[in-house]
């Protein structure tokens, strides 16, 4: 049996999914490539969580400041929902669970202005989706260490 170990971090984009994943000691967490999201999509993603071993997955939440529901909102309880249903059909048993993602691509944009990348790799597409997965990944792993806040 295999033994799953890891956490994955998404920030979920209508066009760009951003991911990040853990460390097996769920202390540190790393940006990957963002995933298209496409036909492909799922698939690919499904491909992650085995490879890496994922045993839950923390979804950005996005809410706005007065911690309302917005259309971005809909979109990820739905992406979860398909999610949810293809782990199911791969008989993946990984948690699901919300985090607020309030503010995360405006900091993910600042640490990629202030990383010394030069102008061109600062543009590319996806680079502030991956930092944000990251970003919310590891807020998840700092504030959960000793107590259950998640949504």
């Amino acid at each position: 049996m295999v033994n799953f170990t890891k956490y994955l971090g998404i920030d979920y984009g209508s066009k760009r999914v951003g991911i990040a994943v853990s460390d097996e000691n769920k202390k540190y967490s790393f940006s990957r490539d963002f995933i298209i999201n496409d036909s492909k999509f799922f698939g690919n993603l499904i491909k992650v969580i085995i490879e890496e071993k994922i045993e839950k997955i923390v979804i950005g939440y996005p809410l706005n400041f007065k911690s309302e529901k917005t259309i971005q909102t809909e979109a990820v309880e739905k992406f979860r929902s398909e999610l949810e249903s293809r782990l199911k059909r791969n008989n993946i048993d990984a948690e699901i669970v919300y985090f607020d993602e309030r503010l995360t691509s405006k900091i993910a944009q600042e640490s990629i202005l202030n990383s010394g990348l030069s102008r061109k790799k600062r543009q590319e597409k996806g680079r502030v989706d991956s930092i944000s997965a990251q970003i919310i990944l590891q807020d998840f792993i700092d504030k959960t260490n000793n107590q259950n806040i998640y949504i």
